[in-house]
C-alpha cells in the first residue's frame, strides 16, 4: 500500500512540473512574438537606437557607446525568445528555469528600451548603476528572510523593522551628525523589534504571520506619529543626517562598464556584496550553516542530535533583525537624506518575493533584487523618453514575473520543512 501510495505521488509531482514546464515554455513564445510583432515589425530598418554605456559624471572605466540597428537587434532577441520557449517546452531547463525566466524578462526590458528610445539616444549604464543602488533594500530585505527562514521563522516584519531602523538613523544621524552612529542606532532599533518577534514567535508560539503583522503596524504608527510630532517641525535639527558618500572600488571600478555601475557607489552596495558572499558561504558550506538550516528543516531531528533549536532560531532572527536594520538605514543615510512617512515603501515585501523567486539561495536572491531594482530604474526613466507607457506598468512587471514564476516553479522549490512551526522541546 505504502508503496502505491508513493508511485501515484511521483507520477503527480511527474504531471505536475510537466505541466508548469509546458505552461513556461508557452509564456516566453508568447513573450517572443510579442517583440517581434509589437516593437519590432512597425520599425523601419534604417532606425537606430544609441546607447550610452558610461555614468554622467564618471571618468573611471569609460565604454565606447552602442549603436544599435533597432529593427535587427529587437527581431535577434524575439528569436531567441521563441527557442528559448521551445526548448522549455521540449525538456526544460531544470534547475535553471528561475534563471532562464529572469533572462526573458530581461530581453523584454531590454526590447522594450530599444523600441522606446529608436531614433534617440539613452544612457543605459547610469540606468544599470541607479538599478544597483535601487536593489539595495530589496536584497538586504532577501537576505533577511533567508536568514529567518532557513532556521524555520516566517519574518512579515521586515518591512516593520526597516522603517524603523531608517527613523532612528535619521533622527539619531541629525543630533549626531555621524552617520555611523545613526546606522548603529538604526540597525539597533531593527534588532530589538527582531527580538520581539522572536519571543513572540518562538518562545511564545504566537502566529508568526500575526507576530509580524503587529510589528509592522506598531513601526508604521510610531514612526509616522513621532515624525509629525517632531522631525517635521525641526526639520533642520532632526531630520537632516549626513548621507555616505559614493567612492570608487580600488582597480575594479577601472573595469569599463562593471566598474561604474557595481564598484562606483557608496558602501551599502559594498556591504550588499559582503554579506552575499558571507551568508552564501556560512550557510551552505559551513557546520554552522548546516545547522542553521537542519533546524528549519527537521527540528526534532537536530534536537535529539543535540543543537540548541530554541537558541539557533533566536540567532537567525537577531541576525536577520541586523540585516533589516542595515536595508533601512540605507533609505536615509545611503540615498535620500531624510525621513518620510513609509519612505520604505514596501521593499520588505518585495524582499520577500525577491527570497522567493531566489528560491532561498542568496545568490538567486540578489540577482531577483537586482532585477527589481532594474525595473524600478526604467519606470523613472519612462517620462524622460517620452513614453505613452504609465511608468507604474513597467515598476510592476517584475512582480507579474514572480507570480508567474511562482505559479511554475515554487513547487520545484526548496521551502524549509518546518517553516512557520513552532517547536517545543520535548
Amino acid at each position: 500500500m505504502a508503496a502505491t501510495t508513493t508511485a501515484f505521488q511521483r507520477i503527480k509531482v511527474s504531471d505536475t512540473s510537466k505541466t508548469r514546464r509546458i505552461s513556461t515554455g508557452i509564456i516566453e513564445i508568447i513573450v517572443g512574438v510579442f517583440i517581434f510583432l509589437v516593437f519590432a515589425a512597425k520599425l523601419s530598418s534604417d532606425i537606430v537606437t544609441k546607447f550610452v554605456m558610461t555614468p554622467g559624471g564618471i571618468t573611471a572605466g569609460k565604454m565606447a557607446d552602442w549603436i544599435l540597428p533597432s529593427r535587427l537587434t529587437l527581431t535577434l532577441l524575439a528569436g531567441l525568445c521563441v527557442v528559448i520557449g521551445i526548448v522549455q517546452l521540449v525538456k526544460g531547463f531544470g534547475k535553471a528555469s528561475n534563471s532562464i525566466m529572469g533572462l526573458v524578462f530581461l530581453f523584454f526590458i531590454f526590447c522594450f528600451l530599444t523600441w522606446q528610445a529608436a531614433g534617440t539616444s539613452m544612457n543605459l549604464a547610469g540606468m544599470l548603476a541607479s538599478a544597483v543602488l535601487l536593489a539595495v533594500p530589496i536584497v538586504l530585505a532577501a537576505f533577511t528572510g533567508i536568514m529567518c527562514e532557513s532556521a524555520g521563522v516566517v519574518n512579515i516584519a521586515i518591512e516593520g523593522m526597516m522603517l524603523m531602523a531608517s527613523f532612528v538613523a535619521a533622527l539619531v544621524g541629525s543630533v549626531t551628525q555621524n552617520g555611523w552612529i545613526g546606522l548603529l542606532c538604526g540597525v539597533g532599533s531593527a534588532v530589538l523589534l527582531a527580538a520581539l518577534h522572536a519571543v513572540l514567535s518562538i518562545k511564545y508560539k504566537i502566529n508568526q504571520i500575526i507576530s509580524g503583522t503587529v510589528i509592522n503596524i506598531f513601526a508604521s504608527g510610531m514612526t509616522a506619529f513621532l515624525s509629525s510630532k517632531f522631525l517635521q517641525h525641526y526639520q533642520d535639527l532632526l531630520n537632516n543626517p549626513p548621507v555616505f558618500p559614493r567612492f570608487e572600488f580600488p582597480l575594479l571600478s577601472k573595469i569599463p562598464l562593471v566598474g561604474p555601475i557595481f564598484f562606483n557607489s557608496n558602501m551599502y552596495v559594498y556591504l550588499m556584496y559582503l554579506l552575499l558572499i558571507i551568508i552564501q558561504v556560512a550557510l551552505f558550506s559551513t557546520r554552522w550553516g548546516l545547522r542553521m538550516r537542519s533546524v528549519g528543516e527537521h527540528p526534532k531531528a537536530a534536537d535529539t542530535l543535540g543543537i540548541n533549536v530554541i537558541k539557533t532560531r533566536y540567532m537567525a532572527v537577531l541576525l536577520g533583525g541586523a540585516i533589516a536594520g542595515l536595508a533601512g538605514t540605507f533609505f536615509t543615510l545611503g540615498s535620500v537624506g531624510r525621513f518620510n512617512e513609509d519612505m520604505t515603501a514596501g521593499k520588505g515585501f518585495i524582499g520577500l518575493a525577491a527570497m522567493l523567486f531566489g528560491n532561498y539561495s542568496p545568490i538567486g536572491a540578489f540577482g531577483a533584487g537586482i532585477l527589481f531594482g532594474f525595473a524600478d530604474s526604467v519606470g523613472t526613466k519612462l517620462s524622460l523618453l517620452g513614453s505613452t507607457i504609465p511608468s507604474q506598468l513597467i515598476s510592476a512587471a517584475p512582480y507579474f514575473i514572480t507570480m508567474i514564476v511562482l505559479a511554475g516553479f515554487v513547487g520545484k522549490g526548496h521551502v524549509p520543512a518546518a517553516d512557520g512551526e513552532a517547536y517545543t522541546k520535548e
